[in-house]
């Protein structure tokens, strides 16, 4: 019993005529014969009672004919959903983010990515670094926005940049630095630091101390916060001041101060990373629309 032989049952039972169903089929009546006779054969029950002046489906042939026509919409369903998935039109995405960097910008991609592709469940994990790249090698996300990745497994991934960030020191409103806009890193000497671990992000951490070497001290550092949330909490405590990308004060930054730091000219990359063995439509539509986007992410973010 397949697709063609039921759209020929389903023909003649509308058309109560072979040679009409042969001509909507656009084939020849001993076709549809042969379909009729090989269903009935099948199912070993009379679908059709034919005489030479009329063709009369059977209740057997009432009841195959209400089955088949679910059977027919079915099949067309699972056609186009085929082709819909091969166009990343539906399907899942999963994107793992850092709060900490896309919070100005990731609701309204999301939102544009879900007004153009409506039967795509989409899924937001607010992950660290670290937690990106486990999540990726259990195959549990399929986009994630982070910091560049280790050199020792770049090649897994195709990374591209969304924005470049700067490091800026962050002290508490009412710490005698609050009053500048912007000072030398060197002036952070003699100060308690509040740096975010290193587990989270080794290359932003290692970043810091070396600039802090470059400036003429080794950095004291006091805490080594997961989450800039509690790096900014920290901070408007009064327990030390942070040395930070300026993308966290994006976050609820109340009780702080941002500073620009005149001598710490070093790039932070906020970048955006799929698996290069990535073979999925849905995915590559959410990397396109992006891309498309990446110039007014960056410019919101300057």
């Amino acid at each position: 019993m397949d697709i063609k032989t039921l759209k020929s049952f389903i023909s003649v039972a509308v058309h109560q005529s072979f040679s009409a169903a042969a001509r909507e089929l656009n084939t020849v009546q001993p076709a549809i014969s042969r379909h009729i006779a090989m269903l009935e054969d099948e199912l070993g029950v009379a679908l059709f009672i034919r005489n030479s002046r009329e063709v009369i489906i059977t209740s057997a042939g009432e009841q195959l004919l209400h089955d088949a026509k679910q059977i027919i919409a079915l099949a067309d369903k699972a056609k186009d959903q085929v082709k819909r998935a091969q166009q990343g039109l539906m399907g899942e995405l999963n994107i793992a983010y850092l709060s900490s960097a896309c919070l100005s910008f990731m609701a309204d991609l999301i939102r544009d990515y879900s007004e153009h592709h409506p039967d795509v469940h989409v899924s937001l994990f607010e992950m660290t670094a670290t937690e990106q790249i486990e999540a990726f090698k259990h195959n549990q996300i399929d986009v994630g926005f982070s910091r560049p990745l280790p050199t020792g497994i770049q090649d897994e991934f195709i990374s591209t940049d969304i924005y470049i960030d700067k490091l800026v020191a962050v002290v508490g409103a009412h710490h005698p630095l609050a009053q500048y806009t912007e000072i030398a890193l060197s002036q952070l000497q003699q100060q308690k630091l509040i740096i975010f671990h290193r587990d989270e992000a080794v290359g932003l951490f290692d970043d810091t101390i070396m600039l802090c070497k470059q400036a003429g001290f080794s950095a004291n550092i006091v805490s080594q916060p997961r989450h800039m949330q509690t790096l900014l909490t920290e901070v408007a405590a009064g327990l030390g001041v942070a040395i930070a990308p300026y993308c966290i004060s994006k976050l609820y930054r109340q009780g702080c101060h941002f500073l620009t730091l005149t001598d710490a000219h070093k790039s932070i990359a906020t970048q955006l990373h799929v698996k290069s063995t990535n073979h999925s439509a849905t995915v590559d539509a959410f990397v396109a629309l992006v891309i498309a986007n990446q110039p007014s992410i960056a410019k919101g973010m300057a």
